[in-house]
């Protein structure tokens, strides 16, 4: 049987460390986690490396994704569907609220699926389990990392090259942009663990991801602005917690949309509650991951 709750790891030869299953709702136990920080970096950076091993074009991946669905959105919405982009060249304004979404998506499917896919550490050795889907989130931020730059260089295009028609600036409110950002890592970190503890027994987990996703795409204000919600629908719409991410990354970097208000609010609390709840639910669960993985 997986063992799961632990006194601090023995400090001398005299000390003895035991291991207990644990019973019922168990507390997340956090001091663990900091004591195997080093392994949360490792396994991150063995995800990093394993994503573009023996692929002929590598890193590339991260950008080519995001690109080529900024294509599609700006010549089917943009261009036949007329969609208004807030003042915006379709492009950035699509690339913009796809970079959040990549990140929230790429976190949400590896952790969906990391417990089953690190099914062999989990039967052999101890340590917190919480590690695998955090290292998992924490992976997905090297894909942004590089997704970004390209958003960088539009909008070099875009100011020196586009002969005046636009001028796309940053805002003094960039600084706010890693709020944003902890706040879709939140949200995935939250799902994920759901979805990975209940992979464990439902293998159908695996099937509604892919369909969890595209549906999460188009509730979220990706390839629309959430102007176009009518203002009676805006609150309900905040509690998608996604909503708040999109607009708050658009509005950090490019100033439309109106300011974080109780939108943003609203999809802040929901991503806490979703965490939380994630976090317990997936600690009553890992006592029985190793029998049933």
């Amino acid at each position: 049987m997986q063992m799961s709750e632990t006194s601090m790891p023995a400090q001398s030869q005299d000390e003895v460390l035991i291991l207990r299953p644990s019973r019922g709702w168990s507390a997340i136990n956090l001091r663990d986690l900091w004591f195997y920080r080093e392994l949360i970096y490792f396994l991150t950076v063995r995800d990093i490396k394993v994503r573009y091993k023996q692929t002929a074009l590598g890193a590339a991946w991260a950008i080519i994704q995001p690109f080529f669905t900024m294509v599609v959105f700006t010549i089917f919405f943009k261009q036949l569907a007329k969609v208004p982009t807030d003042g915006l060249p379709g492009p950035i304004f699509y690339y913009t609220g796809l970079l959040p979404w990549g990140l929230f998506t790429k976190a949400l499917s590896d952790t969906g699926r990391s417990m089953v896919a690190n099914r062999n550490m989990i039967t052999k050795v101890y340590f917190p389990r919480l590690v695998i889907p955090i290292s998992s989130v924490l992976s997905g931020l090297v894909d942004f990392a590089i997704a970004f730059v390209v958003l960088m260089g539009m909008l070099v295009y875009y100011n020196y090259f586009s002969g005046g028609v636009y001028h796309v600036t940053l805002t003094s409110k960039v600084w706010t942009l890693p709020l944003f950002l902890l706040l879709a890592i939140v949200t995935a970190l939250g799902v994920g663990l759901w979805l990975s503890a209940m992979n464990v027994i439902y293998r159908d987990i695996g099937y509604v991801l892919p369909f969890l996703t595209q549906f999460w795409l188009f509730v979220t204000p990706v390839p629309y602005p959430s102007s176009m919600i009518p203002e009676k629908w805006q609150l309900l719409f905040g509690l998608n917690p996604m909503t708040g991410v999109v607009e708050g990354f658009r509005w950090a970097l490019l100033g439309t949309g109106t300011p974080p208000g109780p939108m943003l609010a609203i999809s802040t609390a929901i991503a806490l509650v979703i965490l939380i709840s994630g976090l317990f639910y997936f600690r009553r669960m890992e006592r029985t991951f190793a029998d049933m993985v």
